[in-house]
Protein backbone atom coordinates (compact mmCIF):
# COMPACT_ATOMS: atom_id res chain seq x y z
CA UNK A 1 0.00 0.00 0.00
CA UNK A 2 1.51 3.00 -0.94
CA UNK A 3 2.34 5.92 1.89
CA UNK A 4 3.54 8.78 -0.13
CA UNK A 5 1.97 11.23 -2.22
CA UNK A 6 2.96 9.53 -5.80
CA UNK A 7 1.74 6.53 -4.53
CA UNK A 8 -1.59 8.12 -3.94
CA UNK A 9 -1.87 10.19 -6.86
CA UNK A 10 -0.81 6.63 -8.74
CA UNK A 11 -4.16 4.98 -7.34
CA UNK A 12 -5.98 7.94 -8.08
CA UNK A 13 -4.83 7.45 -11.11
CA UNK A 14 -5.48 4.23 -11.75
CA UNK A 15 -9.41 4.72 -10.91
CA UNK A 16 -9.63 7.17 -13.42
CA UNK A 17 -9.91 9.66 -10.29
CA UNK A 18 -6.95 12.40 -11.61
CA UNK A 19 -6.89 14.60 -14.37
CA UNK A 20 -3.19 15.74 -16.04
CA UNK A 21 -3.28 19.51 -17.37
CA UNK A 22 -0.08 19.95 -19.52
CA UNK A 23 -1.49 23.79 -20.63
CA UNK A 24 0.09 26.40 -19.09
CA UNK A 25 -1.32 27.65 -16.08
CA UNK A 26 -0.59 30.76 -13.80
CA UNK A 27 -0.75 29.68 -9.74
CA UNK A 28 -2.12 33.24 -9.25
CA UNK A 29 -5.90 32.91 -9.03
CA UNK A 30 -6.27 30.41 -11.91
CA UNK A 31 -5.32 27.10 -10.16
CA UNK A 32 -7.82 28.26 -7.73
CA UNK A 33 -10.39 29.08 -10.09
CA UNK A 34 -10.35 25.86 -12.44
CA UNK A 35 -10.09 23.53 -8.84
CA UNK A 36 -12.75 25.16 -7.35
CA UNK A 37 -15.45 24.44 -10.56
CA UNK A 38 -14.32 20.74 -10.39
CA UNK A 39 -14.70 20.66 -6.65
CA UNK A 40 -18.24 22.40 -7.15
CA UNK A 41 -18.93 19.28 -9.37
CA UNK A 42 -17.88 16.74 -7.46
CA UNK A 43 -14.62 16.40 -10.69
CA UNK A 44 -11.23 14.42 -10.05
CA UNK A 45 -8.05 15.51 -8.32
CA UNK A 46 -6.04 17.33 -10.87
CA UNK A 47 -2.10 17.47 -11.84
CA UNK A 48 -1.11 20.96 -13.30
CA UNK A 49 2.62 19.76 -15.37
CA UNK A 50 3.36 22.80 -16.46
CA UNK A 51 2.81 25.93 -13.90
CA UNK A 52 4.21 29.79 -14.61
CA UNK A 53 7.39 30.55 -12.94
CA UNK A 54 7.93 27.06 -11.33
CA UNK A 55 9.54 24.08 -12.72
CA UNK A 56 7.21 21.99 -9.87
CA UNK A 57 3.75 20.31 -10.80
CA UNK A 58 0.99 21.68 -8.60
CA UNK A 59 -1.93 18.34 -7.28
CA UNK A 60 -5.05 19.69 -5.86
CA UNK A 61 -8.27 18.38 -5.49
CA UNK A 62 -7.22 14.77 -3.86
CA UNK A 63 -9.44 15.37 -1.46
CA UNK A 64 -12.36 16.74 -2.92
CA UNK A 65 -14.86 13.91 -2.42
CA UNK A 66 -15.62 11.68 0.52
CA UNK A 67 -14.90 8.61 -1.42
CA UNK A 68 -11.11 10.04 -2.79
CA UNK A 69 -11.03 10.65 1.37
CA UNK A 70 -11.57 7.09 2.26
CA UNK A 71 -9.17 6.27 -0.30
CA UNK A 72 -6.48 8.33 1.04
CA UNK A 73 -7.40 6.54 4.80
CA UNK A 74 -7.12 2.89 2.86
CA UNK A 75 -11.44 2.62 3.63
CA UNK A 76 -13.43 1.24 1.00
CA UNK A 77 -16.52 3.02 2.34
CA UNK A 78 -17.45 6.04 4.85
CA UNK A 79 -18.93 3.41 7.13
CA UNK A 80 -15.39 1.91 7.64
CA UNK A 81 -14.41 4.76 9.17
CA UNK A 82 -16.66 4.21 12.59
CA UNK A 83 -14.93 1.21 13.04
CA UNK A 84 -11.49 3.15 13.63
CA UNK A 85 -13.89 5.87 15.23
CA UNK A 86 -14.12 2.80 17.91
CA UNK A 87 -10.79 1.73 17.75
CA UNK A 88 -9.52 5.38 18.81
CA UNK A 89 -12.79 5.36 21.47
CA UNK A 90 -11.26 2.53 23.16
CA UNK A 91 -7.63 3.57 23.72
CA UNK A 92 -9.53 7.35 24.70
CA UNK A 93 -11.61 6.04 27.59
CA UNK A 94 -10.67 2.67 27.84
CA UNK A 95 -13.06 0.22 30.86
CA UNK A 96 -12.06 -3.16 32.17
CA UNK A 97 -13.47 -5.85 29.68
CA UNK A 98 -16.30 -7.92 31.58
CA UNK A 99 -16.26 -10.07 28.67
CA UNK A 100 -13.52 -12.16 27.18
CA UNK A 101 -14.46 -11.00 23.54
CA UNK A 102 -14.42 -7.03 25.02
CA UNK A 103 -10.60 -8.12 26.01
CA UNK A 104 -9.41 -9.48 22.86
CA UNK A 105 -11.06 -6.35 21.16
CA UNK A 106 -9.11 -4.13 23.42
CA UNK A 107 -5.43 -6.52 22.76
CA UNK A 108 -6.20 -6.23 19.11
CA UNK A 109 -6.38 -2.35 19.30
CA UNK A 110 -3.12 -2.58 21.66
CA UNK A 111 -1.52 -4.84 18.67
CA UNK A 112 -2.39 -1.72 16.57
CA UNK A 113 -0.51 0.54 18.25
CA UNK A 114 2.46 -1.52 18.79
CA UNK A 115 2.07 -1.79 14.79
CA UNK A 116 1.44 2.06 14.66
CA UNK A 117 5.14 2.99 16.06
CA UNK A 118 6.65 5.23 13.70
CA UNK A 119 10.80 3.98 12.00
CA UNK A 120 13.19 6.04 10.75
CA UNK A 121 14.69 6.30 7.36
CA UNK A 122 18.53 6.70 7.50
CA UNK A 123 18.16 7.92 3.54
CA UNK A 124 15.29 9.76 2.77
CA UNK A 125 13.77 10.76 0.08
CA UNK A 126 12.91 13.72 0.87
CA UNK A 127 16.94 14.80 1.34
CA UNK A 128 17.69 14.01 -2.14
CA UNK A 129 18.44 17.39 -3.02
CA UNK A 130 19.32 19.97 0.02
CA UNK A 131 19.52 24.08 -0.12
CA UNK A 132 21.04 26.68 2.15
CA UNK A 133 21.43 29.71 2.32
CA UNK A 134 21.14 32.15 -0.59
CA UNK A 135 20.21 29.19 -2.40
CA UNK A 136 16.84 29.07 -0.57
CA UNK A 137 13.99 30.92 -2.29
CA UNK A 138 10.69 29.71 -1.17
CA UNK A 139 9.41 31.90 -4.19
CA UNK A 140 10.47 28.10 -6.58
CA UNK A 141 7.67 26.63 -4.49
CA UNK A 142 4.18 27.14 -6.80
CA UNK A 143 2.33 28.49 -4.02
CA UNK A 144 -1.36 29.61 -5.02
CA UNK A 145 -3.02 32.77 -4.56
CA UNK A 146 -6.90 31.59 -4.23
CA UNK A 147 -8.86 34.97 -4.11
CA UNK A 148 -8.21 38.35 -5.68
CA UNK A 149 -8.17 40.14 -2.43
CA UNK A 150 -5.87 38.05 -0.57
CA UNK A 151 -2.39 39.54 0.71
CA UNK A 152 -0.33 37.01 -0.98
CA UNK A 153 0.71 33.11 -1.97
CA UNK A 154 0.08 30.90 0.80
CA UNK A 155 0.59 27.07 1.68
CA UNK A 156 -2.19 25.43 3.61
CA UNK A 157 -1.15 21.70 3.49
CA UNK A 158 1.87 21.78 5.24
CA UNK A 159 2.79 19.58 8.45
CA UNK A 160 4.08 22.35 11.20
CA UNK A 161 6.11 20.76 12.85
CA UNK A 162 7.39 21.72 16.73
CA UNK A 163 8.61 20.33 19.86
CA UNK A 164 7.68 21.29 23.54
CA UNK A 165 11.76 23.06 24.47
CA UNK A 166 11.32 21.39 28.29
CA UNK A 167 9.64 17.85 27.00
CA UNK A 168 10.40 16.84 23.69
CA UNK A 169 6.90 16.30 22.90
CA UNK A 170 6.36 17.22 18.95
CA UNK A 171 3.29 19.12 17.57
CA UNK A 172 2.15 18.42 14.02
CA UNK A 173 0.18 20.86 12.94
CA UNK A 174 -2.15 22.11 9.94
CA UNK A 175 -2.04 25.70 9.75
CA UNK A 176 -2.05 28.64 6.46
CA UNK A 177 1.44 30.36 6.04
CA UNK A 178 1.99 33.15 3.96
CA UNK A 179 4.67 34.11 2.00
CA UNK A 180 6.87 37.44 3.47
CA UNK A 181 10.18 36.97 1.50
CA UNK A 182 11.89 34.36 -0.08
CA UNK A 183 12.93 32.79 3.24
CA UNK A 184 10.38 34.30 5.57
CA UNK A 185 6.42 33.36 6.23
CA UNK A 186 4.06 34.11 8.90
CA UNK A 187 1.93 31.50 10.59
CA UNK A 188 -1.54 31.59 11.52
CA UNK A 189 -2.78 29.53 14.16
CA UNK A 190 -5.07 29.90 17.45
CA UNK A 191 -3.88 30.57 20.74
CA UNK A 192 -4.46 26.91 21.96
CA UNK A 193 -2.84 25.11 19.05
CA UNK A 194 -0.04 22.98 19.73
CA UNK A 195 2.47 25.45 17.31
CA UNK A 196 1.27 28.37 19.58
CA UNK A 197 1.91 26.86 23.38
CA UNK A 198 5.31 25.85 21.96
CA UNK A 199 5.97 29.35 20.78
CA UNK A 200 5.63 30.44 24.14
CA UNK A 201 7.47 28.29 26.20
CA UNK A 202 9.99 28.90 24.44
CA UNK A 203 9.86 32.55 25.06
CA UNK A 204 9.73 31.79 28.71
CA UNK A 205 12.69 29.98 28.29
CA UNK A 206 14.54 32.78 26.69
CA UNK A 207 14.65 30.43 23.44
CA UNK A 208 14.17 30.23 19.64
CA UNK A 209 11.71 27.26 18.41
CA UNK A 210 12.84 25.52 15.97
CA UNK A 211 10.08 24.56 13.17
CA UNK A 212 9.92 22.17 9.75
CA UNK A 213 7.12 22.09 7.29
CA UNK A 214 6.50 19.18 5.61
CA UNK A 215 4.78 19.46 2.00
CA UNK A 216 3.43 16.80 -0.23
CA UNK A 217 2.80 14.25 2.06
CA UNK A 218 1.14 11.08 2.15
CA UNK A 219 -2.91 12.59 2.30
CA UNK A 220 -3.59 10.19 5.22
CA UNK A 221 -0.79 11.42 7.38
CA UNK A 222 -2.88 15.31 6.56
CA UNK A 223 -5.93 13.80 7.91
CA UNK A 224 -4.31 12.66 11.07
CA UNK A 225 -2.84 15.72 11.63
CA UNK A 226 -6.20 17.79 11.05
CA UNK A 227 -7.61 15.23 13.64
CA UNK A 228 -8.79 16.94 16.93
CA UNK A 229 -9.43 14.17 19.09
CA UNK A 230 -8.14 14.65 22.69
CA UNK A 231 -6.29 11.11 22.91
CA UNK A 232 -2.93 11.51 24.56
CA UNK A 233 -1.39 9.66 21.37
CA UNK A 234 1.37 11.55 18.70
CA UNK A 235 0.13 12.58 15.38
CA UNK A 236 2.38 10.18 13.75
CA UNK A 237 1.00 7.68 16.06
CA UNK A 238 -2.38 8.32 14.66
CA UNK A 239 -1.04 8.09 11.23
CA UNK A 240 0.25 4.77 11.66
CA UNK A 241 -3.38 3.51 13.05
CA UNK A 242 -5.52 5.51 9.90
CA UNK A 243 -2.76 3.34 7.60
CA UNK A 244 -2.32 -0.16 9.84
CA UNK A 245 1.29 0.55 9.85
CA UNK A 246 3.99 2.85 11.24
CA UNK A 247 5.10 6.46 9.39
CA UNK A 248 8.80 6.38 8.43
CA UNK A 249 10.29 9.55 9.73
CA UNK A 250 13.49 11.28 9.15
CA UNK A 251 15.74 13.22 10.79
CA UNK A 252 15.94 17.46 9.88
CA UNK A 253 19.56 18.64 8.59
CA UNK A 254 19.96 21.90 10.49
CA UNK A 255 17.17 21.64 13.25
CA UNK A 256 16.30 18.57 15.84
CA UNK A 257 12.46 17.70 14.21
CA UNK A 258 12.04 14.68 12.45
CA UNK A 259 9.19 14.65 9.91
CA UNK A 260 7.74 12.17 6.80
CA UNK A 261 10.62 10.76 5.27
CA UNK A 262 8.47 10.75 1.54
CA UNK A 263 7.92 14.43 1.82
CA UNK A 264 8.02 16.04 -1.25
CA UNK A 265 9.89 19.41 0.40
CA UNK A 266 10.90 19.64 3.92
CA UNK A 267 11.13 23.39 4.91
CA UNK A 268 13.55 23.93 8.42
CA UNK A 269 14.21 27.34 10.30
CA UNK A 270 13.52 28.92 13.60
CA UNK A 271 11.26 31.09 15.28
CA UNK A 272 12.00 34.30 17.51
CA UNK A 273 9.25 35.01 19.63
CA UNK A 274 7.91 37.81 19.48
CA UNK A 275 8.84 38.66 15.75
CA UNK A 276 5.82 39.15 14.65
CA UNK A 277 4.56 40.71 10.57
CA UNK A 278 1.12 41.71 9.50
CA UNK A 279 -0.49 38.53 8.20
CA UNK A 280 -3.42 38.64 5.41
CA UNK A 281 -6.19 39.25 4.64
CA UNK A 282 -7.67 35.95 2.85
CA UNK A 283 -10.84 33.95 1.93
CA UNK A 284 -11.40 31.57 4.97
CA UNK A 285 -13.87 28.35 5.44
CA UNK A 286 -16.63 30.85 6.60
CA UNK A 287 -16.70 32.20 2.78
CA UNK A 288 -14.99 36.11 3.41
CA UNK A 289 -12.13 37.25 3.74
CA UNK A 290 -10.55 37.53 7.28
CA UNK A 291 -8.82 39.95 9.11
CA UNK A 292 -5.34 41.42 9.02
CA UNK A 293 -3.85 39.87 11.84
CA UNK A 294 0.38 40.26 13.35
CA UNK A 295 1.13 36.95 13.15
CA UNK A 296 4.78 35.03 14.33
CA UNK A 297 7.43 34.94 11.36
CA UNK A 298 9.50 31.94 10.67
CA UNK A 299 13.05 32.39 9.32
CA UNK A 300 13.82 29.51 7.05
CA UNK A 301 17.30 28.84 6.63
CA UNK A 302 17.15 25.09 4.66
CA UNK A 303 14.72 23.64 2.15
CA UNK A 304 15.28 19.70 1.11
CA UNK A 305 13.04 17.99 -1.47
CA UNK A 306 13.29 14.80 -3.37
CA UNK A 307 14.21 15.05 -7.33
CA UNK A 308 11.55 16.39 -9.31
CA UNK A 309 9.23 17.12 -6.51
CA UNK A 310 5.42 17.99 -6.68
CA UNK A 311 3.93 20.51 -4.47
CA UNK A 312 0.54 19.61 -2.85
CA UNK A 313 -2.10 22.47 -2.25
CA UNK A 314 -5.49 23.24 -1.60
CA UNK A 315 -7.59 26.30 -0.55
CA UNK A 316 -10.35 27.54 2.06
CA UNK A 317 -13.76 29.11 1.11
CA UNK A 318 -17.39 28.63 1.09
CA UNK A 319 -18.45 24.45 0.78
CA UNK A 320 -17.50 22.46 -0.97
CA UNK A 321 -13.87 22.77 -0.68
CA UNK A 322 -11.02 19.57 0.18
CA UNK A 323 -11.33 20.97 4.19
CA UNK A 324 -15.14 20.12 4.16
CA UNK A 325 -14.60 16.89 2.49
CA UNK A 326 -11.84 15.90 5.21
CA UNK A 327 -14.99 16.63 7.52
CA UNK A 328 -17.13 14.62 6.74
CA UNK A 329 -14.36 11.63 6.96
CA UNK A 330 -13.40 13.31 10.63
CA UNK A 331 -17.55 13.36 11.42
CA UNK A 332 -17.43 9.75 10.99
CA UNK A 333 -14.58 9.11 13.22
CA UNK A 334 -16.03 10.90 15.75
CA UNK A 335 -19.31 9.38 15.70
CA UNK A 336 -18.25 6.47 17.83
CA UNK A 337 -16.54 8.24 20.26
CA UNK A 338 -19.45 11.18 20.97
CA UNK A 339 -21.65 7.47 20.97
CA UNK A 340 -19.38 6.74 24.30
CA UNK A 341 -19.60 10.50 25.28
CA UNK A 342 -23.15 10.94 25.48
CA UNK A 343 -25.13 7.13 25.28
CA UNK A 344 -28.45 8.30 24.10
CA UNK A 345 -27.03 9.44 20.25
CA UNK A 346 -27.79 6.85 17.67
CA UNK A 347 -25.84 9.14 14.80
CA UNK A 348 -25.09 12.49 14.08
CA UNK A 349 -23.98 14.69 11.02
CA UNK A 350 -22.09 17.76 10.69
CA UNK A 351 -23.79 19.13 7.10
CA UNK A 352 -21.12 20.69 4.84
CA UNK A 353 -23.33 23.55 3.67
CA UNK A 354 -23.09 24.11 7.74
CA UNK A 355 -19.29 24.99 7.50
CA UNK A 356 -19.20 21.27 8.67
CA UNK A 357 -19.36 22.29 12.73
CA UNK A 358 -21.90 25.48 12.34
CA UNK A 359 -24.39 23.00 12.97
CA UNK A 360 -25.33 19.20 13.89
CA UNK A 361 -28.12 16.45 13.37
CA UNK A 362 -28.31 14.58 16.03
CA UNK A 363 -30.43 11.21 16.08
CA UNK A 364 -31.40 10.10 19.42
CA UNK A 365 -33.46 6.71 20.79
CA UNK A 366 -36.24 8.66 22.60
CA UNK A 367 -37.11 7.01 26.09
CA UNK A 368 -38.09 10.56 28.06
CA UNK A 369 -39.56 13.57 27.89
CA UNK A 370 -36.77 16.19 27.92
CA UNK A 371 -34.41 13.79 26.27
CA UNK A 372 -33.72 15.96 22.98
CA UNK A 373 -32.36 19.04 25.12
CA UNK A 374 -30.13 16.75 27.51
CA UNK A 375 -28.94 15.27 24.20
CA UNK A 376 -28.13 18.91 22.65
CA UNK A 377 -26.72 20.33 26.02
CA UNK A 378 -24.65 17.42 26.09
CA UNK A 379 -23.29 17.30 22.41
CA UNK A 380 -21.72 20.92 23.26
CA UNK A 381 -19.66 19.84 25.89
CA UNK A 382 -18.63 16.08 24.65
CA UNK A 383 -15.69 16.92 22.56
CA UNK A 384 -13.22 20.47 21.85
CA UNK A 385 -14.07 20.34 18.62
CA UNK A 386 -17.94 21.30 18.96
CA UNK A 387 -17.74 24.54 21.19
CA UNK A 388 -18.29 26.77 17.92
CA UNK A 389 -21.87 24.72 16.88
CA UNK A 390 -24.20 27.52 16.69
CA UNK A 391 -27.47 25.10 15.72
CA UNK A 392 -28.59 21.04 17.18
CA UNK A 393 -31.42 19.89 15.34
CA UNK A 394 -32.88 16.79 17.63
CA UNK A 395 -34.73 14.24 15.85
CA UNK A 396 -35.56 10.71 16.47
CA UNK A 397 -33.56 7.75 14.91
CA UNK A 398 -35.93 7.10 12.53
CA UNK A 399 -34.72 9.97 10.59
CA UNK A 400 -32.19 9.87 8.16
CA UNK A 401 -29.95 12.19 9.19
CA UNK A 402 -28.42 12.43 6.38
CA UNK A 403 -31.10 12.89 4.32
CA UNK A 404 -32.13 17.03 3.98
CA UNK A 405 -35.70 16.01 2.74
CA UNK A 406 -36.78 13.64 6.28
CA UNK A 407 -34.27 16.84 8.54
CA UNK A 408 -36.30 19.28 7.12
CA UNK A 409 -39.95 17.39 7.50
CA UNK A 410 -39.11 16.59 11.51
CA UNK A 411 -38.42 20.39 12.20
CA UNK A 412 -41.54 21.44 10.17
CA UNK A 413 -43.82 18.37 11.00
CA UNK A 414 -42.64 18.38 15.01
CA UNK A 415 -41.45 21.58 15.95
CA UNK A 416 -43.72 24.54 18.41
CA UNK A 417 -41.25 27.20 18.44
CA UNK A 418 -42.60 28.26 21.50
CA UNK A 419 -41.78 25.00 23.16
CA UNK A 420 -38.81 23.52 21.51
CA UNK A 421 -36.14 26.07 20.59
CA UNK A 422 -33.86 27.09 23.41
CA UNK A 423 -31.36 29.49 23.29
CA UNK A 424 -27.60 29.46 25.20
CA UNK A 425 -26.41 33.36 25.07
CA UNK A 426 -23.19 34.49 25.05
CA UNK A 427 -21.17 31.46 25.02
CA UNK A 428 -17.57 31.33 23.63
CA UNK A 429 -18.26 31.87 19.90
CA UNK A 430 -15.41 31.24 16.62
CA UNK A 431 -14.03 34.97 16.08
CA UNK A 432 -14.21 34.14 12.38
CA UNK A 433 -17.96 34.39 12.36
CA UNK A 434 -19.29 37.79 11.11
CA UNK A 435 -22.76 36.78 12.56
CA UNK A 436 -22.22 37.72 16.68
CA UNK A 437 -22.34 41.05 17.57
CA UNK A 438 -19.62 40.52 19.93
CA UNK A 439 -16.76 38.75 18.07
CA UNK A 440 -16.10 35.66 20.21
CA UNK A 441 -19.12 35.80 21.94
CA UNK A 442 -22.54 34.48 20.65
CA UNK A 443 -25.27 32.51 21.27
CA UNK A 444 -26.87 28.77 20.30
CA UNK A 445 -29.85 27.53 19.46
CA UNK A 446 -30.99 23.84 20.17
CA UNK A 447 -33.87 22.40 17.98
CA UNK A 448 -36.13 19.85 19.61
CA UNK A 449 -37.96 18.51 16.45
CA UNK A 450 -38.62 14.68 18.02
CA UNK A 451 -41.55 13.30 18.53
CA UNK A 452 -43.29 14.61 21.52
CA UNK A 453 -44.36 12.80 24.90
CA UNK A 454 -46.56 13.72 28.03
CA UNK A 455 -45.66 15.93 29.83
CA UNK A 456 -43.76 17.62 26.35
CA UNK A 457 -47.97 17.84 25.11
CA UNK A 458 -51.15 17.02 26.40
CA UNK A 459 -52.50 15.46 23.21
CA UNK A 460 -52.11 12.56 20.98
CA UNK A 461 -49.56 12.84 18.52
CA UNK A 462 -50.42 11.83 15.05
CA UNK A 463 -49.59 7.91 13.78
CA UNK A 464 -47.02 8.12 11.05
CA UNK A 465 -47.86 7.15 7.36
CA UNK A 466 -46.12 4.08 6.60
CA UNK A 467 -46.63 1.02 3.67
CA UNK A 468 -48.42 -1.80 4.52
CA UNK A 469 -45.30 -4.33 5.31
CA UNK A 470 -46.83 -7.16 3.42
CA UNK A 471 -47.72 -5.22 0.25
CA UNK A 472 -44.18 -3.52 0.51
CA UNK A 473 -42.61 -6.90 0.60
CA UNK A 474 -44.58 -7.95 -2.42
CA UNK A 475 -44.11 -5.38 -4.62
CA UNK A 476 -40.66 -5.87 -4.10
CA UNK A 477 -40.54 -9.15 -5.33
CA UNK A 478 -42.73 -8.21 -8.12
CA UNK A 479 -40.43 -5.09 -8.81
CA UNK A 480 -39.14 -6.83 -12.32
CA UNK A 481 -42.31 -8.03 -13.41
CA UNK A 482 -43.88 -4.81 -13.45
CA UNK A 483 -41.12 -3.70 -16.11
CA UNK A 484 -39.73 -1.34 -13.80
CA UNK A 485 -36.23 -3.19 -13.19
CA UNK A 486 -34.21 -1.08 -15.45
CA UNK A 487 -34.79 1.80 -13.06
CA UNK A 488 -32.27 2.67 -10.57
CA UNK A 489 -34.42 4.43 -7.44
CA UNK A 490 -31.24 4.75 -5.31
CA UNK A 491 -30.00 7.60 -6.89
CA UNK A 492 -31.86 10.54 -6.13
CA UNK A 493 -31.70 14.20 -8.69
CA UNK A 494 -32.62 16.75 -6.57
CA UNK A 495 -33.19 19.15 -9.24
CA UNK A 496 -36.35 17.13 -10.08
CA UNK A 497 -37.50 18.03 -6.63
CA UNK A 498 -37.46 21.98 -6.85
CA UNK A 499 -33.98 22.89 -6.02
CA UNK A 500 -31.16 24.35 -7.95
CA UNK A 501 -28.12 22.65 -7.55
CA UNK A 502 -25.33 23.37 -9.83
Amino acid sequence: MARDLRGFLKRLEERGQLRRINALVDPDLEIAEISNRMLQSGGPGLLFENVKGSPHPVAINLLGTEQRVCLAMNRSNPQELEELGKKLGMLQQPKPPKKISQAVDFGKVLFDVVKAKPSRNFFPPCQQVILEGEDLDLNKIPMIRPYPKDAGKIITLGLVITKDCETGTPNVGVYRLQLQSKNTMTVHWLSVRGGARHLRKAAENGKKLEIAIALGVDPLIIMAAATPIPVDLSEWLFAGLYGDSGVQLAKCKTVDLEVPADSEFVLEGTMTPGEMLPDGPFGDHMGYYGGVEDSPLIRFHCMTHRKDPIYLTTFSGRPPKEEAMMAIALNRIYTPILRQQVSEIVDFFLPMEALSYKAAIISIDKAYPGQARRAALAFWSALPQFTYTKFVIVVDKTINIRDPRQVVWAISSKVDPSRDVFILPNTPFDTLDFASEKIGLGGRMGIDATTKIPPETDHEWGEALESDVDVAAMVSRRWAEYGLGDLNLTEVDANKFGYDIQ
